[in-house]
């Protein structure tokens, strides 16, 4: 990981904060340990409010991973004091660190909180390699019981020797199944054991595809070591070949959205240029072979960098895809350079059209925020729009994110800023038209 540069706080915060145009502030670093902040979860707690789950640090890599947890009782527009579940509160802590938490709820109200927790052994990278660990709350985040290890099988893409953990990520909220099960994709990094070997000296060609997990009895509140989650089978995961060796996939970072025909749609970080996606027609127990993500069926791709590109439903039944449109090449940067084309971040708007071969066609991209490339952070980061969340209540969507891995702020994504964009309308193909399928 690299060694932290520049200063850890900025000279004037409230004009770096302002940078993104937020319309809600959730939480601002003080400087002690708590200037990484990422991979920002907001969703509706079991009473009807808001909650969060991040995970904070040092600066990301910097050994001392946390997992944290806010809530709002007045509809974000202030939070609690942030609560530490798990991890250390600095990297002087002789704790392991736990990253990439993510949260689910039971009917009766329950709280688990799952992550990744590092256990001394560095396959991939350290907040990648790990267990999944959980620990739940009764009483709305209040307090927590203490971490257990939920079982995790082994996997075709991991070190076949069993004392090295898995390699794998959660990085959306998952969604319910038509079964009422909870259910999400994650990124399974091949382990250095067995992935096929990178083009370059470079994190971007670490070999990665995309399965998902379905939580059969979460309902049931278990105790987290047991747990039941089905897995898709490796030999179905999803694989997106690299732009220059096509036997290496770089899927990663899956999005899920459910389409009013019931189907499941996924969009993926790629390192191809572009976002690629998959459908499934049967509740996302098998996927087809993923494809190029175009503006309409036959149109052109929309491109990405290797950065996250979540896909959201909106209130009104819409969606709007979230991407930084370049294909990694922005001004002038390499597609490896990710430190320099995770920026300006971007709003396409989908609408679903059942008669196409792509079931969500999208409008022409419109910038959403930028911070002129100012970096800021022990590791002066630029990147914005990156490992959000989003939240629909009533009629205000908003987009939860770590503006350059630091501030957590919200932003919303109103009518009358997506009133310009306008997408393709369908039309029959003519008698007699070639179709190529």
């Amino acid at each position: 990981m690299p060694r932290p540069r520049g200063p850890a706080m900025p000279d004037d915060i409230e004009l770096e904060l302002a940078r993104s145009e937020p319309d809600y502030v959730v939480y601002v670093p003080t400087g002690h340990h708590d200037t990484g902040n990422e991979h920002f979860l907001v969703r509706e707690a079991p009473d009807g409010n808001l909650m969060a789950v991040w995970t904070q640090s040092s600066y990301e890599g910097a050994g001392d991973h946390r997992i944290m947890f806010a809530r709002s009782e007045d509809d974000g527009r202030t939070w609690s004091e942030p609560t530490r579940i798990v991890g250390p509160a600095s990297p002087d802590e002789d704790v392991l660190f736990a990253s990439w938490g993510f949260p689910i709820t039971s009917q009766s109200g329950r709280i688990y909180v799952l992550w990744n927790q590092y256990q001394g052994v560095d396959d991939v990278t350290p907040a990648h390699t790990g267990t999944m660990d959980c620990c739940y709350s009764d009483d709305l985040g209040a307090t927590w019981s203490e971490p257990q290890t939920v079982p995790m099988p082994r996997s075709a893409y991991d070190d076949p020797d069993p004392e090295v953990p898995s390699n794998w990520i959660v990085w959306q909220l998952p969604i319910r199944d038509l079964q009422g099960r909870w259910y999400t994709g994650f990124t399974r990094w091949v382990s250095k054991a067995v992935r096929t070997p990178p083009v370059r000296q470079s994190w971007t060609d670490w070999e990665a595809v995309v399965q998902f997990m379905r939580f059969m009895n979460v309902d049931e509140d278990p105790q987290p070591r047991d747990l039941e989650i089905w897995y898709s089978p490796d030999e179905e995961a999803l694989r997106v070949p690299h732009y220059d060796c096509p036997s290496l996939s770089i899927a990663q970072e899956p999005s899920l959205v459910r389409l009013p025909d019931e189907r499941l749609f996924v969009t993926m970080r790629t390192m191809s240029g572009y976002i690629w996606y998959a459908l499934s027609d049967d509740d996302g127990d098998t996927w087809c072979t993923p494809r190029p993500l175009l503006r309409e069926d036959h149109g052109l791709p929309i491109p990405e960098p290797l950065c996250c590109c979540p896909i959201y439903r909106l209130s009104d039944g819409r969606y709007v895809l979230l991407h930084h449109n370049n294909d990694g090449h922005f001004e002038g940067s390499a597609r490896e350079e990710t430190s320099k084309n995770r920026r300006p971040a971007f709003i396409a708007l989908g609408e679903f059209r059942p008669q196409a071969e792509q079931p969500i066609w999208f409008s022409e991209s419109k910038q959403l925020m930028d911070n002129d490339g100012h970096g800021i952070g022990p590791l002066n980061r630029i990147d914005i729009g990156v490992y959000p969340s989003f939240t629909t209540r009533g009629r205000e969507n908003v987009l939860w994110h770590p503006d350059r891995k630091f501030f957590l702020v919200g932003k919303r994504i109103t009518d009358e800023f997506l009133s310009d964009l306008s997408v393709p309308e369908w039309k029959r193909p003519a008698i007699g038209a070639r179709s190529d399928h």
